[in-house]
């Protein structure tokens, strides 16, 4: 199967390219050399840069922010981030990255990441992301834009206290 490299995957083209629901974009690209270790696998840092280079695309795909105007983008602060690999990838694999945000609080959020390569799963990731104010100190809570973003992903809101 083909598929366009670098353009935001949806809805079929993830079923097609063995992405589950209820991941609900992606972003396909191949393995290229310099991502490459001595091993000759991906390095696993270079997951990490995957990740992000996703999420920035994710936020402007749902216009989470305003990525277009100069000093307007939010100010996204990762707090954490764990990734589990489970399957190498070599050089020219095609893979799918697909993301979405599992759950969210006040002034941050959880984002899940897959790498999936011909329908595999090869790496899993949490990330814990926070909206800061431009000190990058004071928290600031996330506007009503994003939260609609993030429901529309089945996104939990942990912010309410349990019943």
């Amino acid at each position: 199967m083909s598929l366009p490299l670098l353009t935001p995957l949806t809805g079929e083209d993830l079923r097609r390219a063995g992405v589950p629901e209820p991941f609900r974009l992606g972003q396909a690209d191949r393995v290229r050399f310099r991502e490459l270790d001595v091993l000759d696998h991906v390095n696993n840092a270079v997951y990490l840069t995957w990740f992000e280079t996703f999420r920035i695309g994710y936020f402007r795909h749902f216009r989470v922010g305003d990525y277009e105007s100069p000093g307007a983008r939010p100010v996204f602060v990762l707090k954490g981030v764990s990734v589990d690999y489970r399957a190498p990838l070599h050089l020219e694999d095609v893979y799918v990255v697909a993301g979405r945000v599992r759950a969210y609080r006040r002034t941050s959020f959880t984002m899940e990441y897959g790498v999936w390569r011909d329908g595999m799963l090869c790496a899993t990731s949490d990330a814990v992301i926070c909206l800061m104010e431009a000190d990058f100190t004071t928290k600031k809570p996330l506007p009503e834009a994003c939260l609609s973003v993030f429901r529309a992903d089945g996104a939990e809101d942990q912010a309410q206290p349990a019943p």
